[in-house]
């Protein structure tokens, strides 16, 4: 028998499997399809700068410690396996068209960084232009501008190809292909996992399946509020450079890489469990790029494709034990942040599982929460 089963192969399941069988446990990842494949890997890997502060709200706090954890991780995940994963402090922009609300949100985002002691210069129309001379500032209908020096990024596939080469050097097993589909209890313990592939049994649980969590915790009697919010992206190929740093407005952003790649993305989507890009959402993608930046128009266009985020009705994860039970704990429901916050999740959620303090109050993300309704 493992001593720990971690239900769910997103980044999420892979850093804990790999905190744990540092420790020295024996762990096993199941997926319900290919693990490494699914919303983590369909994000751009865009992470907002904050530093940790004591006094900053619950999730700005792991943001904090996260963003301290990163470059750690990745020099670390280099040395272990060979993979670059792509961390790079690129900084970035953030624009608002002549909508004002639009102004507004960045006004906001301005102030919430400020307040956790992140770098935000403000900027003119006329510094974009020298910064990023290929945005069509007229063209888009940008009105306000910011930027974020601090602003990092790095590439989801090859970061959770590195967590998986990781996990399977310290001997991890990993099975892909078997989906959870009921946890049986006795008193106070999970004492089996059935799967469409046989039953899985392990000392410690952990349900970490992003949108699906709440389709496994309801065999429970448990009910957590997550749900798939779709997000649309594309990738697209420049011989040129054609931008600096990260873009982004209001949700959307285009992201260049170092090797001529360039993200474009991304829908938001309350579509249930469609995890497939649409033409309408392609076409949107292509029309927001283009009207950003005209020289897109030369680049090649190699891939598109869809992930299902795992939305809350507060925006915060669930994180810790399931309640009633001594052997099983959560971590899902980050929506957009499952890969920043990735290590600082892996690091509580181990500390919990092999019976130490958390060191941290894990309290406002647990199941059961009194949590304001807003939309993802």
């Amino acid at each position: 028998m493992d001593d720990s089963l971690i239900i769910g192969g997103g980044v999420i399941g892979l850093s804990l499997a790999w905190e744990l069988a540092q420790a020295g446990q024996r762990v096993r990842v199941i997926d319900r399809g290919a693990p490494g494949k699914a919303a983590s890997w369909a994000g751009a890997g865009i992470f907002p700068p904050g530093k940790f502060l004591p006094q900053a709200s619950p999730i700005s706090r792991l943001v904090g410690l996260s963003n301290e954890l990163l470059p750690h991780w990745s020099a670390r995940l280099l040395e272990l396996t060979g993979i670059d994963n792509g961390f790079r402090r690129t900084g970035s922009l953030a624009l608002a068209g002549g909508d004002p609300a639009e102004v507004a949100d960045l006004q906001i985002t301005a102030a919430n960084l400020r307040a956790v002691a992140a770098q935000i210069d403000d900027i003119s129309l006329a510094q974009v232009a020298e910064l990023e001379p290929n945005i069509d500032l007229s063209g888009a209908g940008i009105r306000a501008a910011i930027a974020l020096p601090e602003e990092t990024q790095l590439r989801n596939p090859r970061h959770l190809k590195a967590l998986l080469s990781a996990c399977q050097q310290l001997g991890v097993q990993i099975e892909a292909d078997v989906a959870a589909t009921h946890l049986q209890v006795t008193a106070d313990r999970i004492v089996a996992v059935e799967t469409d592939a046989g039953t899985r049994r392990a000392d410690q649980i952990c349900l970490a399946s992003g949108a699906w969590s709440q389709t496994i915790a309801q065999t429970l009697g448990v009910t957590i509020p997550i749900k798939p919010i779709r997000g649309q992206m594309l990738l697209l190929h420049s011989e040129r450079p054609i931008l600096n740093r990260i873009v982004n407005v209001g949700r959307r952003y285009v992201v260049p890489r170092d090797d001529g790649r360039i993200l474009v993305g991304s829908t938001l989507e309350d579509v249930g469990f469609a995890p497939l890009p649409t033409a309408g959402g392609v076409a949107g993608l292509l029309q927001f790029g283009l009207q950003l930046i005209p020289q897109l128009a030369q680049a090649t266009l190699e891939q598109s494709w869809a992930g299902l985020r795992p939305g809350t009705t507060d925006g915060l994860p669930y994180l810790g034990r399931l309640p009633g039970l001594a052997n099983g704990f959560i971590a899902a429901g980050h929506y957009r942040a499952g890969l920043h916050l990735s290590p600082i999740t892996a690091i509580l959620i181990r500390r919990l599982m092999l019976g130490d303090d958390p060191q941290f109050d894990l309290s406002p993300f647990r199941v059961g929460r009194a949590a304001a309704s807003c939309e993802p």
